[in-house]
């Protein structure tokens, strides 16, 4: 499939310069938090290959928590994380985006501490580039190319269907004459590129040697597996669960943001509970969720929940906090009742091992199962986006996914009527 990629580039805010930091990126803005494509700062619509962008002001606003644990409660100096899905190779996507946007970048991270305009920018974004624990994709290889066309596709074959059906002597007749005169306008994407021998044999080798891991490890699972659970069930049982409502403020900075197009983003910052266990726990669950992402989930869903777009948890200042960022489709409300109702063993794996989550039991039980003390987790934690961009506004997971099933159907020639009348009612 084409090579995709990710970026974070992550830099400490000068607390002096923020306010002059946020009025600059509010011009780069149409709405609150919604980029506009063609802003003079960062020209997002000029990389034809970046799917999602966010700029974000990363703020521990749960440090006060921290205390329950017997750990500092004075909040982590500030950070500004630039981040984005692309298409291709990162150091290409990095070279492209110091031609683009070069001179708007630097304004932008001239707002921090250690930035140096005597470093070539995009050196100086590779040495601030953050890898991702996981990262996930709603279909790996889909690019954004593909998706224009498509709907593009889709749109014309619609336009030609009043003429069309009143020539048409069946459903397997519409369908031919419609492919016919897609390919005569030159509508008809070309078909996706194809999977290299390479890269399935790469794809092979790393799910095999997953695999050979965790058979390997297996035994010595099941063997710590009782003290694990032992020593799981007293942290459960004591560590301390935070239940505060977020404040009015807050909520109203990150609702401002929020459903001015089909697809929102969510940007969440927290700290990981203290000590080695919980830490090793989270990092044995994302490599879990690692081999899941890259070999089970691939094909529009995550988990049973199909609304993502791409999503990546980051684990920054040495493990000690932890970034989640997601683009879905619908608002946060169904967003987390989607995940609450079909995936809240997912939600416990992961974020029972934050300071603040409702009780668990056993790391899967409860837990997002208390969905009021749930919510105010997710508010309190999540952080105002101040700029947010998407490539084609207007289409959701399932649209993009319509689309695509609209062009398989123009691969084939002739079909059944049966074939047509399902390929005709995508339409």
């Amino acid at each position: 499939m084409p090579v995709s990629s990710t970026f974070m580039f992550v830099s400490q805010l000068d607390p002096d310069r923020r306010e002059a930091l946020e009025l600059l990126l509010s011009t780069m803005t149409s709405e609150p938090g919604l980029a506009d494509p063609n802003n003079s700062v960062v020209p997002f619509a000029r990389l034809p290959g970046l799917h999602f962008a966010r700029i974000v002001i990363l703020d521990d606003n749960t440090a006060a928590d921290n205390g329950a644990y017997g750990i500092a409660t004075n909040p982590a100096p500030p950070k500004l994380a630039f981040l984005g899905d692309i298409d291709g190779r990162g150091e290409d996507f990095v070279k492209d985006l110091a031609g683009f946007a070069g001179p708007g970048l630097s304004r932008i991270f001239s707002h921090c501490l250690d930035f140096n305009p005597a470093v070539p920018l995009a050196a100086w974004l590779t040495a601030h580039n953050v890898e991702p624990v996981v990262n996930y994709s709603n279909w790996p290889g889909r690019t954004v190319r593909q998706v224009h066309d498509e709907a593009a596709l889709r749109a014309a074959l619609i336009s030609y269907l009043p003429q069309e059906r009143g020539l048409a002597a069946s459903p397997s007749d519409l369908h031919r004459r419609l492919r016919n005169r897609a390919m005569k306008e030159g509508r008809k994407p070309a078909a996706r590129q194809a999977v290299s021998l390479e890269e399935r044999l790469r794809e092979a080798l790393d799910l095999a040697i997953s695999v050979v891991f965790l058979v390997v490890l297996s035994p010595l699972l099941l063997f710590v597996a009782p003290l694990f659970l032992l020593i799981l069930r007293h942290r459960e049982t004591t560590d301390a669960s935070m239940l505060a409502r977020p404040s009015e403020e807050h909520l109203k900075s990150l609702v401002v943001r929020e459903d001015f197009q089909v697809t929102n983003q969510f940007s969440a910052y927290g700290t990981v509970k203290p000590g080695r266990f919980r830490l090793w726990t989270l990092i044995f669950v994302f490599w879990v969720l690692g081999v899941t992402t890259r070999h089970l989930y691939t094909k529009g869903r995550l988990a049973r929940v199909g609304s993502i777009h791409f999503a990546r948890w980051v684990f920054l200042d040495n493990h000690r906090h932890l970034f989640f960022g997601s683009n879905y489709d619908g608002s946060l409300e169904a967003y987390m009742d989607d995940f609450v109702n079909k995936a809240a063993f997912g939600l416990n794996l992961v974020f029972s091992n934050g300071i603040g989550y409702p009780r668990t039991r056993y790391l899967i039980l409860d837990g997002a199962k208390d969905e009021q003390a749930f919510k105010y987790y997710i508010r309190r934690h999540q952080l105002p986006t101040e700029v947010w961009y998407k490539a084609y506004p207007g289409l959701t997971t399932a649209d993009i996914a319509r689309n695509a099933r609209v062009r398989e159907g123009l691969d084939s020639a002739r079909l059944s009527d049966v074939l047509a009348r399902q390929w005709l009612a995508e339409l």
